[in-house]
């Protein structure tokens, strides 16, 4: 039996009140996801041993607390993790990966090798969602290659805009398994999942989901890009009431079509142009629904307008609205709900985020765009760029990138300790665009504090560079296109860089 079979033995495992006690499991991670699948195993009776490489950071003290509520071992260091444990002087029933660990990984390949079943953490929430005496949350689920987070959000924002008691979890920051064991219980979970989550989840059934998008990532986590497709795809089987695609991204529609739902379920699309039947879209400055009402032959009914962004509101955003839209739809929420909680949502920080204005030069950060994909959302937006982009690239070719918005850049400053695909790219498909290298010593094995000094003189380069190129009209967009760990700690920490470098800027103009 591979990896993603469902054990025969498991099958009954199917609610919180299902018989776990004894159940030998292995749980692959101490991060966030790891911690909640191993305490959530113990709280059911389980006997659980956890692995993880790190002996730094939070794992000794999240060590200590496993232990204490019953873990039978925690193995720390990177020899731990090359093999498969034992439980308790025998082989595990289960094994539960944390999203960060991939299929090749020595202990899950010999998982897979001797048919032990595998999970994540999505999957176990999944299967002790339903619990005697409290209410059964319904799943409304989202993924994509970018734009996750704040579908999630929107979609959040709209139930509770709808007086739904709802959260949003998974991949958002709050583990899945914590929403699921909240005392109160919710009416509706958003719940954001990665390709990583998706790939070791098989027996999900949400009310209603969505492929926001596809495009070229984590190919070194999958294998190939082809893998990473198959496992967005899993997020629309056995899907009950609506799978939502994006009629601009004709991959989702095909993921839809090919997808083995619940008999009566409907395939909702989504788009930024006019809506055809059983579609949301866009009339003049209008948000509409010709999805979820009884006359969508020839009407719609108003869901919100532009101006509800209370700012700018680029096309991918509108998107991002609409899919929620869909989904909340999907769950009963009406059309004031839908306005009232985009109004209310936080769109947060690192994500096309103006930060400055002078000298008709607007500075721009979007950290969040990690991937080429999510920069190209970015520079859409703008007609006269002058872009900081590069870091770890994770293998994605910038190719379609660069040729698309080449006509839009006005100079590259480049950042990251490798460059080339980068660089390459700009040299073949925008030959005449100036490109700005900030030197900065590479950081390779060095620790957070090293990349907080490393990541501020970058990023203090850069926008210094820019400002030396930049001309009235331009925006200074700061969108990499890339991850961010090869010179500092997070996005969101690359983000901050930037706003504090371009605040010392306009400090410094003004003395």
């Amino acid at each position: 039996m591979g990896a993603g079979a469902v054990s025969t033995a498991l099958e009954h495992l199917t609610s919180w009140d299902a018989d776990w006690k004894g159940l030998r499991v292995v749980v692959a991670g101490l991060g966030l996801s790891g911690f909640s699948a191993a305490d959530t195993l113990i709280e059911l009776g389980a006997d659980v041993v956890v692995v993880d490489s790190g002996t730094g950071g939070e794992n000794p003290s999240r060590a200590d607390t496993l232990k204490i509520v019953g873990v039978r071992e925690v193995l720390l260091g990177a020899e731990q993790a090359k093999t498969l444990p034992q439980v308790n002087g025998q082989a595990a029933d289960l094994v539960i990966a944390s999203p960060g660990w991939p299929p090749h990984h020595p202990l899950l390949r010999a998982a897979a090798e001797a048919g032990i079943p595998i999970w994540g953490d999505v999957e176990l929430a999944w299967r002790v969602n339903q619990r005697a005496g409290r209410k059964t949350a319904d799943w409304l689920v989202i993924t994509g290659t970018n734009g996750k987070t704040t579908t999630v959000g929107m979609t959040e924002a709209m139930l509770r805009a709808a007086g739904l008691r709802a959260i949003a979890a998974g991949n958002v920051g709050t583990p899945i398994l914590d929403a699921v064991r909240d005392p109160e219980g919710y009416d509706v979970i958003a719940v954001e999942l990665s390709s990583f989550q998706l790939h070791y989840t098989h027996t999900m059934s949400p009310l209603a989901s969505v492929v926001l998008n596809i495009a070229q990532d984590h190919v070194d986590w999958h294998g190939s890009f082809e893998d990473y497709m198959q496992a967005k795809s899993r997020i629309y089987e056995r899907t009950r009431v609506a799978a939502v695609y994006n009629v601009e991204a004709p991959r989702t529609e095909a993921m839809v079509e090919n997808a083995d739902v619940v008999q009566g379920c409907r395939a909702i699309g989504f788009t930024t142009g006019v809506p055809a039947r059983s579609m949301l879209g866009v009339v003049d400055d209008l948000l509409v629904d010709r999805a979820y009402i009884d006359n969508r032959h020839d009407s719609a009914a108003e869901l919100a307008s532009l101006e509800d962004f209370g700012g700018v509101a680029p096309r991918h955003m509108v998107a991002n609205a609409l899919a929620a839209a869909a989904l909340v739809r999907a769950y009963g929420v009406g059309v004031e709900a839908v306005r009232a909680g985009l109004r209310g949502f936080d769109r947060g920080e690192h994500r096309i985020q103006a930060v400055a204005r002078r000298d008709d030069i607007l500075w721009v950060n979007d950290s969040k765009a990690t991937n080429p994909h999510a920069a190209a959302a970015s520079l859409a937006a703008f007609t006269s760029v002058v872009w900081i982009a590069g870091g770890l690239s994770k293998g994605v070719d910038y190719t379609d990138l660069v040729t698309r918005f080449a006509g839009a850049l006005r100079a590259v400053v480049l950042i990251g300790t490798d460059t080339t695909s980068l660089r390459e790219a700009l040299r073949r498909h925008a030959p005449t665009v100036q490109v700005i290298a900030v030197p900065v010593s590479e950081t390779g094995t060095q620790g957070a504090e090293d990349r907080k000094a490393t990541g501020t003189a970058v990023m203090t380069a850069a926008v210094q560079a820019a400002a030396g190129v930049a001309r009235p009209g331009d925006t200074v967009l700061m969108a990499p296109a890339a991850a961010s760990m090869d010179q500092f700690t997070s996005y969101a920490h690359r983000g901050n860089a930037f706003i504090e470098a371009v605040s010392r800027l306009m400090e410094d103009e003004e003395n």
